[in-house]
This record gives C-alpha cells, sequence and structure tokens, in this order.
C-alpha cells in the first residue's frame, strides 16, 4: 500500500475523534452546542474545513513549503459549562488526551506485528497511526493561542481580562501558521524537537 494511503487512514479518524472528544468532554460538563451542531460524529466530512483542511495543506504542498492543516474546530459555548473556569481546561485537554490515546494503540499494533502476526502492513499502519498521533498530541499542547495547550495560560488570566484573551484567541490562528512556517524554514526547533520525538517513540519498539 502506498505510504499516502497509511498516512490518509491515520490521520482522518485522529483529527476526527480529536475535535469529537472535545465536544463530548463539553456536552458531560453541561455545554450541548457540539451535540445540537450534529458535530458529535464519527463522520469526517462534518469536520473538513474547506481552508484548513483542504486548501491550506494544498497549496503548502504545491508551494514546496511543510504542510500544515487543521480541522473544523467544535462550537463549544464556555458560559453554558457548569464551570466554565475549570471545565473549559478539561474540554482543550480532551483532544490532545485522544490523541495519545491512539498513539499508544499505534504502538501496541507494531508490537503486535513485530511478536505475534509478523505483517508488514500491520506494523506500517501501527506506526503511521503511532507517529501522527505523538505529533498531533504535542502539537496541540503548545501552549499558544489557538492551540489547545493555551487553556492552561488561560487559567492564570484574571476574569477582568478574558473577554481581551478571547478575542486574541479567536484571532490568532494566523499568527500559528506564521510562526510554523519560520520554525519549518528558518529555526528549525520545533522541527528537530519532532524528529527527536518521533525517534524516542520508535525506540520504544526495539
Amino acid at each position: 500500500m502506498p505510504s499516502y494511503l497509511y498516512f490518509l487512514i491515520a490521520v482522518i479518524p485522529s483529527i476526527t475523534l480529536h475535535e469529537v472528544s472535545h465536544g463530548y468532554v463539553a456536552n458531560f460538563f453541561g455545554d450541548p452546542t457540539a451535540k445540537l451542531s450534529h458535530r458529535l460524529t464519527l463522520n469526517p466530512l462534518r469536520h473538513i474545513d474547506p481552508f484548513g483542511t483542504v486548501l491550506l495543506p494544498f497549496l503548502l504542498i504545491i508551494s514546496g513549503l511543510p504542510a500544515f492543516g487543521y480541522a473544523k474546530p467544535v462550537p463549544v459555548n464556555v458560559s453554558r459549562l457548569r464551570n466554565p473556569r475549570r471545565d473549559t481546561l478539561y474540554v482543550s485537554l480532551a483532544g490532545p488526551a485522544m490523541n495519545v490515546l491512539l498513539s499508544a494503540v499505534g504502538w501496541g499494533l507494531c508490537e503486535l506485528a513485530i511478536h505475534v502476526t509478523q505483517q508488514v502492513w500491520q506494523f506500517d499502519l501501527g506506526e503511521y497511526l503511532g507517529l501522527v498521533n505523538l505529533i498531533l498530541a504535542v502539537f496541540n499542547m503548545l501552549p499558544i493561542p489557538p492551540l489547545d495547550g493555551s487553556a492552561i495560560i488561560e487559567q492564570f488570566v484574571p476574569r477582568r481580562h478574558l473577554p481581551n484573551y478571547y478575542r486574541l484567541r479567536a484571532r490568532a490562528l494566523p499568527i500559528v501558521i506564521v510562526l510554523i512556517l519560520l520554525d519549518s524554514l528558518v529555526f528549525h526547533i520545533g522541527t528537530n524537537g519532532l524528529v527527536d520525538l518521533q525517534n524516542w517513540w520508535l525506540h520504544l519498539l526495539f
């Protein structure tokens, strides 16, 4: 099977489950916005953002730049959470936590292929699933708005400044994209860190 198919098989359910987990946790803590918007579904088409999921990665690839994309964020109404200050953190961390779980599943598939089935396709699928989700988990946990890790910073923002913080978070995505491109083309700090992280994950198998 071509490598890009393994990548698609890994990345599509991973970003879908990432977004759905945000919605499920929000619903658990009292905000049914995602449920009412029919976003608690495993249908990946419901989570595609035309620009972020399709057009942006395509333009970056044909330009010879590092590919980057994002899914349509699950809607969350913070004011409907039972304890907005606390529950926002749980909602935000749900996505990366799902990616960590899926990365562990990928590792398990690789271990099964190595020690039991000796199936190359199973190892390749596990490797892609594990590494894709490892990258998604670490990247989304960066404490930079609007990434999930910024919810940790939010806990320290005084209540009177939260409206300004939310406005900043809503407009910060272009800044994140520029930082990613600058790092990939010039600084290579994050890029090298991700390579080291992937090597660590692979070394756990042998």
